[in-house]
């Protein structure tokens, strides 16, 4: 940034409400110039590089600045082509009114950087100076989509549209004037079938971000929000933007995670490693889960220090390590690939740690289904969240499979035998050898 214009630097420091009165004082030929430098200051995913798309979907967080970047590329259009049709479509009236028009990052305070702009509420048209016109339409309605035909289109938050696909299809049909028809949404994600409709098009194009990517938002409101949700399934939604999907007839749901969330564990009693090794260097990761036993017999997951890529002797540090900090009392770590060699670096790593090994005899999703029914009975808990680890559980599908990240549910499993050794121990457990 060193090399952009002092005012331009300043303005990228400034918050939407900052921005808007600084730049009413300009003078029209420099809101002008700044306009068309939108680009330089804009952060990463509020722009996009290419213009051979049919669709930009911008999904990301929170306060990422998904309105003013949509703003911006509508007011940029209409700046540049005379008798554009433009398309607002947000999920009521309301909303196209108070955030995509009025709103402090809507059309009216940056198409005003361009030009003359006016919105006419009685007819739900917002005019530009260039002589480009911008319609109002809600998906609350969306019936009234059915006919008009526009160059391009904004579409606000889908992912809470009523009617959505609806809604879509109507606009889709009336996509169709001018060389390059294009539309541009911007939204939160939600898992509804819509969105997984539009990222899987011919002709996408899909940016966005996190929350904390926009600089300009209080610093007490990131600690707040990342204080109360990062890790969870509704901060990797609504904060980070991730498009979190549930997979068909896995053992573990969402839902039933966040229910079993909690902030603090009780006093423990007990705590297990759980461990499952990797087949070589280089492959898997190694899975490393402590879980600990509360007075009160509920399990209680503490941390996931699940390592990828190191030899023997790295993860074995890190199972020691992690044994360490959480005051454990035994290691439990299956012995498949190579028990000699698993106890073996395990008991280097720490001499005086006590190292269980089990034998898998069955399949993943078998040897999970007890702990499932842990969960289900409300006896077993997450102390904050565990991103990669919850992302690996919701991946194992009753009756064998796994629909989730990587090859192998490494850190899944670690949990696992951590919570078999705590909970069920060896009350006729078929699955489980004790070596």
């Amino acid at each position: 940034m060193s090399g952009m214009d002092p005012l331009v630097r300043a303005l990228a420091e400034m918050d939407d409400l900052q921005l808007e009165r600084t730049l009413a004082r300009l003078t029209p030929h420099r809101r002008r110039e700044l306009a068309t430098r939108w680009k330089l200051w804009a952060h990463d995913g509020q722009t996009i590089a290419d213009n051979d798309w049919t669709v930009w979907l911008i999904q990301a967080g929170r306060g990422f600045g998904k309105t003013h970047a949509g703003a911006e590329w509508v007011c940029g259009q209409a700046a540049d082509q005379r008798d554009l049709r433009i398309a607002l479509v947000g999920a009521t009236r309301r909303d196209v009114e108070q955030v995509m028009i009025r709103g402090p990052a809507g059309v009216l305070a940056i198409g005003r950087h361009f030009g003359p702009v006016t919105y006419r509420p009685s007819r739900g048209v917002v005019e530009f100076g260039s002589g480009a016109r911008a319609y109002i339409y809600a998906a609350e309605s969306g019936e009234n989509l059915r006919g008009p035909e526009h160059h391009i289109a904004w579409c606000d938050e889908l992912a809470k549209w009523r009617n959505a696909d609806a809604t879509w299809d109507n606009l889709m049909m009336g996509m169709r004037l001018g060389e390059q028809p294009q539309t541009l949404v911007t939204t939160t994600p939600r898992v509804i079938p819509l969105l997984r409709r539009i990222r899987a098009m011919d002709g996408v194009r899909i940016t966005g971000g996190r929350t904390y990517d926009n600089m300009h938002l209080p610093k007490s409101y990131v600690a707040q929000v990342e204080g109360s949700y990062a890790g969870t399934r509704l901060g990797r939604q609504e904060l980070d933007g991730e498009l979190i999907e549930e997979v068909a007839g896995a053992l573990w749901s969402r839902a039933m995670i966040e229910t079993q969330r909690v902030t603090t564990a009780p006093t423990l009693v007990r705590v297990v490693v759980g461990v499952d090794p990797p087949a070589g260097v280089g492959g898997d990761a190694c899975g490393i889960v402590a879980v600990g036993l509360g007075e009160d017999g509920h399990g209680y997951v503490l941390a996931d220090a699940s390592v990828h890529g190191l030899s023997p002797e790295g993860w074995a540090g890190a199972v020691a390590a992690c044994a360490a900090r959480h005051g454990a009392d035994r290691v439990v770590a299956e012995s498949n690939q190579g028990g000699a060699m698993v106890e073996s670096v395990l008991r280097a790593a720490d001499a005086g740690l006590p190292v269980t090994l089990v034998h898998a005899s069955r399949g993943k999703a078998a040897r999970a289904e007890p702990i499932v029914a842990l969960y289900e009975k409300g006896k077993a808990f997450h102390v904050g969240a565990f991103p990669a680890l919850e992302d690996e559980l919701c991946g194992i599908v009753a009756g064998g499979g796994y629909a989730g990240p990587g090859r192998s549910p490494d850190r899944a499993d670690a949990l696992v035998w951590a919570m078999q050794e705590l909970m069920l121990g060896r009350r006729g457990v078929a699955t489980v050898r004790v070596l």
